[in-house]
């Protein structure tokens, strides 16, 4: 506790039902970034950052008073039961019983904290932290909020991308509002589509298909299953390592910040219906779509059926 820094908020970040992802995915943010937040970030507990100091030695300080907690990061699934979640040998029940009303905000932080997610389809008692699904509620319930005024504040995705958590927290930190969407998401990130910033954009709005992962052309919407006009996230405009994103590679969006991520099956494959896709663009109708598409298919863009090598 000798390098907690006089002056700055303090974080600690707990786990429940995890693969680990979000806290693996938080590693990986740049540097830049990771210095301005522990600049600005007492982190007083994470398992895998803090490994010098004990958990229960946090945990008792901040529930004796003698230590504030002012964001607190849930990273997995909880369980409505005593006695089902255990962290660092503390039920997770317990723990956020203990710490909700202490807490300036709470951050749910990846799909399992949010939703539930898989680790929900096998036991009806696990929940997100104020979802189950889409249905509002979860662990804490459809009216809390914390201390600050916010209720849960969701990051997800399948995992979270480090920069949304991180700038997420700062802006706080520096007394920003966040506005939040339907779903407790900050707008800042998810009033975005996957599908905005996408450099297939091109084969999207002239119907040029992709017939196969990994390739340069064509739209992985059409046949491959790719969720990004429905999926609110920003994963095309901030990029993954600052380098690239599933789409950028030829790998569809499998929608992974939505509710109902854990819900469908076939990710890789675009339900049609008489050719048309059960699924349409968000804010497009079928009818419209229809019209658009037979446009697009009668007014071929030639350049865009050639190897993008092979174009002048």
């Amino acid at each position: 506790m000798e390098s907690i820094k006089k002056g700055l908020k303090n974080l600690v970040w707990i786990q429940g039902l995890t693969c680990n992802g979000n806290s693996h995915s938080f590693l990986s943010i740049n540097d830049t970034l990771l210095d301005t937040f522990l600049s600005n970030i007492n982190i007083l507990y994470h398992p895998i950052l803090t490994s010098e100091i004990e958990f229960k030695d946090v945990y008792k300080r901040i529930l004796s008073g003698k230590e504030s907690l002012n964001f607190l990061v849930v990273e997995g699934a909880v369980s409505n039961k005593k006695n089902e979640v255990f962290f660092q040998g503390f039920d997770v029940f317990e723990i956020l019983n203990n710490l909700k009303d202490k807490s300036d905000y709470i951050l749910a932080v990846g799909n399992c904290a949010c939703y539930g997610n898989f680790p929900a389809l096998y036991n009806e008692n696990v929940n997100g932290l104020q979802y189950r699904f889409k249905d509002k509620g979860g662990f804490l319930g459809e009216s809390f909020k914390t201390k600050s005024g916010y209720q849960i504040i969701n990051i997800t995705g399948c995992p979270a991308h480090p920069e949304w958590i991180v700038r997420t927290i700062l802006s706080l930190d520096f007394g920003y509002d966040i506005n939040l969407d339907n779903f407790n998401r900050p707008k800042d990130f998810y009033m975005y589509l996957a599908h905005d910033g996408c450099i297939r954009n091109e084969y999207f709005e002239w119907k040029v298909e992709a017939h196969e992962f990994g390739t340069k052309e064509g739209c992985l919407f059409y046949e491959l299953g790719c969720r990004g006009p429905l999926t609110h996230s920003p994963c095309n405009k901030i990029l993954w390592n600052e380098k690239s994103s599933k789409t950028r590679s030829g790998m569809p969006c499998i929608g992974c910040t939505e509710f109902d991520f854990p819900l469908r099956s076939k990710y890789f494959e675009t339900k049609t219906n008489i050719g048309i896709p059960e699924e349409v663009p968000l804010g497009v109708t079928k009818r419209a779509y229809i019209m658009l598409t037979g446009v697009a298919k009668t007014f071929t863009n030639q350049r865009l059926n050639k190897k993008l090598e092979d174009t002048d």
